[in-house]
């Protein structure tokens, strides 16, 4: 490594290449315009994808939620789920990808003529970004997340509704400094009314007597990975509902764990110096994560190469 050469988490991504519009790029190259309007004002729309052995695991889930977004977001021309998923076989075949892979999907709403906020000066079409990197479970080697309480809220459906996937992320980057600064691995956002909504970069559940609970997808993202979590449940006889939640519940609850595309599931064992449970990775997490990686090994779209 050279002077200055800033190292990377895996250096197998020095060298990867890039989909932008519908080209790709090496790395280094891969650059958008600076009147792209995620640049201008964070008008985008993204998913977060993994691929286990060969396969994009919940690929359809995915973009379905990311055309919803989309045209929730009055996006104009957006590319059909066909082209999108050429796209994404084509840049991981160009990476030799086929397992341990994450992938940031991104569509903004294009390229400005001028430098404004109004849409209307977005005259080229919405521009596709599909950055696919090796990156493991980012939560893997860990025994138990430790995590805080944000003291930034999330935003409340009269703000701006949580079922869009946007790239707005701004209280979720907030509350993650918080997290930062006390040392933690994440902070838990609050809705407006004080109630448990997500934590930064994910879902979160709770069991309370062999109960699984999660919070109401109303100031929280309906995650793809959460919803998973709850189909496993019901198809396993496992109590499971979606409450309203209190500071107090989250601190006596037997267990707590996250989900998220990145992170798959993880167990939280520490909230605001409390401890959850004992400690430990509940045995019903264990469960659930057990049911999962089945679900990942034996589902997903098929990679063409």
């Amino acid at each position: 490594m050279t002077k200055g050469e800033i190292e990377l988490p895996d250096a197998r991504n020095k060298d990867i290449k890039v989909w932008i519009g519908d080209h790709l790029y090496p790395r280094e190259e891969a650059k958008i315009s600076v009147f792209d309007s995620v640049v201008q004002g964070g008008d985008a729309v993204w998913e977060g994808l993994r691929v286990y052995d060969g396969k994009i695991f919940a690929l359809d889930e995915h973009l379905e939620r990311l055309q919803n977004s989309a045209h929730a977001l009055a996006f104009e021309d957006v590319p059909s789920n066909n082209t999108i998923k050429q796209a994404l076989f084509e840049t991981l075949k160009a990476n030799g990808m086929k397992d341990e892979t994450h992938i940031r999907l991104t569509l903004t709403r294009g390229k400005k003529v001028t430098s404004y906020m109004d849409p209307k000066v977005n005259r080229y079409g919405p521009t596709l970004i599909v950055l696919a990197e090796w990156k493991p479970p980012i939560h893997e080697e860990k025994k138990g997340l430790r995590l805080i309480t944000s003291s930034i809220r999330r935003n409340p459906p009269q703000c701006i509704d949580s079922k869009i996937h946007h790239n707005n992320l701004i209280n979720n980057i907030l509350a993650k400094i918080e997290a930062n600064v006390a040392g933690v691995d994440g902070a838990v956002m609050m809705d407006i009314e004080g109630y448990v909504s997500e934590v930064n970069a994910t879902n979160i559940f709770f069991v309370f007597d062999g109960k699984v609970l999660t919070p109401f997808a109303d100031s929280c993202l309906p995650g793809i990975t959460r919803q998973l979590v709850i189909d496993l449940c019901l198809e396993n006889d496992i109590p499971v509902a979606e409450k309203r939640l209190s500071m107090t519940e989250m601190y006596t609850a037997d267990e707590c764990f996250t989900t998220g595309t990145m992170g798959e599931l993880a167990p939280a064992i520490e909230i605001d110096g409390r401890t959850i449970g004992n400690g430990e990775m509940g045995l019903m997490t264990k469960r659930l994560r057990k049911l999962h990686k089945n679900l990942t090994e034996n589902s997903g779209e098929p990679l063409p190469f």
